[in-house]
């Protein structure tokens, strides 16, 4: 099968720290390549991967220094790139949600578009003017039945669980962890508030948006005493996986709905359970009282400190190993794949049929 992946120019892929949608589309080319698929991954320039690589702009946006609009020109532009060259592929794979739809409705080339984040006001409208369209969400909850849109699959995110070191046991002294964007949304705030309220050390890691910024320095950097509450900056894979391994717990207290949060897989899979706000994909992620615990408030977000110590830590990274795995994500996709092509012949077959009738 000839492939096309599509990939925000904003990370390279796979990305050096944060950046969960290249990490995805990282995972998922390079075993299609394995599995003896033709794909090409139009990414930026400094991209490593198994598949023929088109470069979009020659490194990662992220770190460029440009003006946002210049980025956005560096996305426009890649995605013409892509659907002029539709014809080459079987399958065009999108993973930059609303920049890509226009062009789906001129090529004949079947076109699937995962959904990495929720849909904002004004950009849904933009979704439910395209609602026919392929999509797939990364979880049930991400799902917006009230826009009617043509959902084709939900298929989880995954992570290669053998990158991740299991820690069969927490550090001593014991920690709390939080790893995640510095953002309102994903609760470093709240993160702090059930550590000083537990009297629990808390190590933070993260990376600081332009548009956070002003969150971090007003409400966080206050916070911050090098002491109880540590913050790591930007951590790398290795960093992570030893940052969450090596705690009691990882907290992560959303205050939104999040999509998925492969941080949650991430610290099971090292061995560590979580710790969330019911909220978003928390529920189908996490096993409440097997692997972690979903809560709705900070004080029940303490409460459940004291009872994980009863948890398996072995049975976190089975959870991780049999739910989300990589194997069973690259399968859903290719499951996608098939049906787009199977419905396109039918439908192809079907034109042609007709025509024979009306001569």
């Amino acid at each position: 099968m000839r492939i096309a992946q599509i990939a925000p120019l904003y990370e390279c892929v796979p990305p050096p720290a944060y950046g969960g949608t290249e990490l995805i589309v990282s995972l998922v080319t390079d075993e299609l390549v394995r599995r003896g698929h033709d794909v090409t991954l139009f990414a930026t320039g400094d991209s490593q991967t198994l598949a023929t690589l088109e470069s979009g702009c020659e490194q990662a946006l992220r770190s460029s220094g440009l003006p946002p609009a210049e980025c956005g020109l560096y996305d426009q532009m890649q995605v013409s790139k892509v659907f002029a060259r539709a014809h080459e592929f079987d399958v065009i794979h999108s993973h930059v949600g609303h920049l890509s739809l226009p062009f789906a409705n001129l090529v004949k080339t079947p076109v699937v578009h995962t959904l990495h984040g929720i849909l904002p006001p004004l950009i849904d409208r933009f979704f439910v003017q395209h609602r026919h369209q392929n999509y797939v969400s990364i979880s049930n909850s991400q799902r917006r039945d009230d826009l009617g849109l043509n959902y084709v699959a939900t298929v989880y995110n995954a992570i290669a669980v053998d990158r991740f070191e299991f820690h069969a046991k927490p550090q001593d002294p014991p920690y709390l962890a939080f790893l995640g964007r510095i953002s309102p949304e994903k609760g470093p705030h709240l993160a702090i508030e059930i550590a000083k309220k537990s009297g629990w050390q808390l190590k933070m890691a993260g990376k600081i948006d332009p548009v956070d910024r002003e969150f971090y320095r007003d409400v966080i950097e206050p916070l911050i005493d090098g002491e109880q509450i540590q913050f790591l900056g930007e951590a790398n894979h290795v960093q992570k996986n030893a940052l969450m391994g090596g705690a009691v717990a990882t907290l992560f207290p959303i205050t939104w709905p999040e999509p998925f949060g492969l941080v949650m897989a991430e610290s099971m899979a090292s061995g560590t359970p979580v710790i969330a706000m019911a909220l978003g994909s928390a529920p189908e992620v996490i096993a409440h009282g097997k692997t972690g615990f979903l809560c709705h408030t900070v004080e029940e977000c303490v409460a459940a400190i004291a009872q994980v110590n009863t948890l398996d830590r072995q049975f976190c990274r089975e959870h991780v190993a049999s739910s989300f795995n990589l194997t069973r994500m690259v399968d859903d996709y290719e499951q996608v794949y098939q049906k787009l092509l199977a419905e396109r012949f039918v439908r192809n077959g079907h034109l042609k049929s007709t025509k024979l009738v009306a001569s």
